[in-house]
């Protein structure tokens, strides 16, 4: 069990407001868990002592529908009238009036007092005259951020707004607070994404077509007939505003052009205050990832899981975290595709009895209230791993839809001649493993079957596919932890009795055993499979495994493993969360790099050779340069 999640949990009973009360929500319970009921008293979990645990379903301390539709135009400037009553303070700054290709607004020197749940921005006495950089006198309308403090001086949120002015009187007008975002990006086609501070219709011009948006506050726009390799300007546009960027198509998949792309994962927020900590993510260094990512013009960004604290149990308050990770990513990727997938702290949960100890699930329904749900409501990722575990050996119901879905948590993607699968190893989360064989679930670092299903079927289609030269896999957990995880990933301290409980039976598969049939996939039934891309340790590690490494704890008496070939594994969850130092384990002689720097790893594919480069985003150095193939 993660000590930071521990903390998380624990630190629920100070944002929720005791008692916990608990009643009837006429939900069904998935037949995957164990004794949880839903009764006039409420939803309860009975543990193996017979006490009854009543979920916990209490509000977070800060959540994004507080800061949703607050902003009023009035004479002078804006009032900010939060949804909820407290004292903090805001800092605020236009845009500059020039050409910016990742514009960033420039922050006033003063900041204004949040007074009872109520703040005025004074642009006509602050920000005019020497001040107004925006030239929003002259033009009649501009751009604005602010950001939101508490009264402990942490940051809780960011957001822009578009105004307009006349005759001294401002007014609110339609503008993006996040994106575009570029993703499903294809030879021939791409999806783009972006969110506007209030309902409206948005449109989006490209390639000499115009889309037009549902009147809403999500907006996504599907775009085909693009021709391969070609960049294509586009302007996403409203009434009174618009945005202009530009994207390039991947090649076709036959082509062997020199491209690259950068990965990462791991960016939940780091000490308690300031950017480090930017309601639920280190910003800080999120920003200079994002600015190197573009200064390196990579093609594409994978990010694989804990963008965010997460470990919610407020729909609302993990809606507010993804929010403000992608409020930071905006000034830098409308025209780099951004691939992402899920971890362990994506985790949105349904909370049982006092936090202390422990006991929670993937929330549910899970058609619309699972951490799968709503993963997907943000990254509109591809949707060809569209598939649960129904059906599988551990299936309780047949005939009957028991588990969440993997759409858009686990899918693959091609760039030129290299493939990307991507996998989640936190499906089904239950975070105490301690638990789960009360409570049923999925452990962390666990694929299940139909899952494992499916990447055989993509392992072996891109064996077959002759313009496909390079695989890629990517998922949250290492299979061979080397700095934090000891205790758990693929491994959990060689304790293969480690797994999953569905409907009150184990499932036949250990964490060990399903680790080697994971890797049995990828090196001997692939000979273009190339590195393990991972994260969830706050570190760079690059290992390599072979015949020789020891990977067995010192008593196994399973099966073991024989590889075709060498293989290589790499760590990179040094995006912002707090550092990990190295950890012995039985493969450590085969660890070839250790950093607990910050890191951002490029790969610059040319054909059939691979190149990799390791940047500290912060200091911009460079902790290694390694020639795979």
């Amino acid at each position: 069990m993660n000590n930071y999640t521990v903390y998380k949990l624990l630190a629920l009973s100070a944002f929720l407001l005791f008692p916990f009360i608990s009643i009837s929500q006429n939900i069904e319970i998935p037949a995957v868990y164990s004794n949880i009921e839903d009764t006039d008293d409420g939803i309860y979990f009975t543990d193996n002592k017979g006490e009854k645990n009543n979920v916990v379903d209490k509000k977070s301390k800060w959540r994004l529908s507080d800061f949703e539709d607050i902003e009023k135009g009035v004479e002078g400037g804006i009032l900010l009238e939060f949804k909820k009553k407290f004292e903090g303070t805001v800092i605020y700054g236009l845009y500059p009036d020039e050409p910016m290709e990742y514009a960033n607004a420039v922050f006033f020197k003063k900041h204004i007092n949040i007074e009872d749940g109520m703040a005025f921005i004074n642009i006509a006495k602050n920000l005019s005259g020497v001040y107004d950089m925006a030239n929003w006198e002259k033009k009649g309308k501009s751009r604005i951020r602010y950001r939101v403090f508490d009264k402990e001086n942490n940051i809780i949120t960011n957001k822009n707004v578009a105004f307009s002015v006349k005759d001294g009187l401002f007014s609110i007008e339609t503008s993006i607070t996040a994106g575009p975002f570029i993703t499903a990006l294809t030879s021939n086609s791409l999806i783009i994404t972006l969110w506007t501070n209030r309902n409206d219709e948005a449109s989006l011009s490209i390639n000499g077509s115009t889309y037009i948006s549902s009147n809403a506050k999500k907006h996504i726009f599907r775009i085909s007939n693009l021709d391969a390799a070609k960049e294509y300007p586009y302007v996403v546009a409203f009434k009174d505003d618009y945005f202009k960027s530009k994207i390039k198509t991947a090649p076709k998949n036959n082509s062997n052009a020199k491209f690259s792309f950068a990965f990462a994962s791991d960016s939940r927020g780091g000490a308690q205050l300031g950017e480090s900590n930017l309601g639920g993510h280190n910003a800080y260094i999120m920003r200079k990832m994002a600015a190197l990512v573009t200064f390196k013009e990579v093609d594409f960004l994978q990010f694989t899981g804990d963008m965010i604290d997460g470990y919610s149990i407020d729909n609302q308050g993990i809606r507010l975290e993804y929010t403000n990770w992608l409020r930071t990513m905006t000034p830098y990727m409308h025209s780099i595709p951004m691939n992402v997938g899920m971890g362990n702290h994506e985790a949105y949960l349904k909370l049982f009895g006092d936090p202390k100890n422990y006991i929670a699930v993937d929330n549910f329904p899970f058609e619309t209230n699972s951490a799968e749900a709503i993963f997907a409501d943000y990254f509109e990722n591809p949707s060809n791993g569209n598939i649960t575990e129904d059906g599988s050996s551990c299936d309780p119901n047949p005939n009957k839809v028991d588990f969440p879905s993997y759409d858009k948590n686990i899918y693959s993607y091609t760039y030129g001649n290299t493939a990307m699968i991507v996998l989640n190893s936190n499906y089904l989360y239950t975070p105490n493993h301690r638990v789960i064989e009360q409570i049923g679930g999925n452990v962390h670092g666990y694929i299940m079957d139909n899952q494992l299903g499916w990447l055989e079927k993509q392992i072996s289609n891109y064996e077959k596919d002759k313009n496909i030269s390079h695989v890629f896999v990517t998922i949250h957990t290492p299979a061979f932890p080397n700095g934090g995880h000891a205790k758990n990933d693929m491994w959990y301290g060689g304790n293969n009795d480690i797994r999953p409980y569905i409907a009150g039976k184990a499932v036949e598969k250990g964490i060990i055993e399903r680790r080697d049939e994971f890797l049995d996939i990828l090196v001997n039934k692939s000979t273009k499979f190339r590195v393990l891309l991972t994260g969830d340790e706050h570190n760079y590690t690059r290992l390599h495994i072979d015949n020789d490494s020891k990977i067995y704890p010192d008593d196994w008496k399973g099966e073991k493993i024989k590889f075709n070939r060498e293989f290589v594994q790499i760590v990179n969850g040094a995006a912002g969360a707090p550092y990990y130092a190295q950890e012995q384990l039985p493969w450590s002689n085969d660890l070839d790099k250790f950093s607990s720097q910050y890191a951002l790893v490029i790969f610059n594919i040319d054909g059939d050779s691979i190149l990799i480069e390791v940047y500290n985003p912060d200091t911009l150095e460079l902790i290694e340069s390694y020639k795979l193939k």
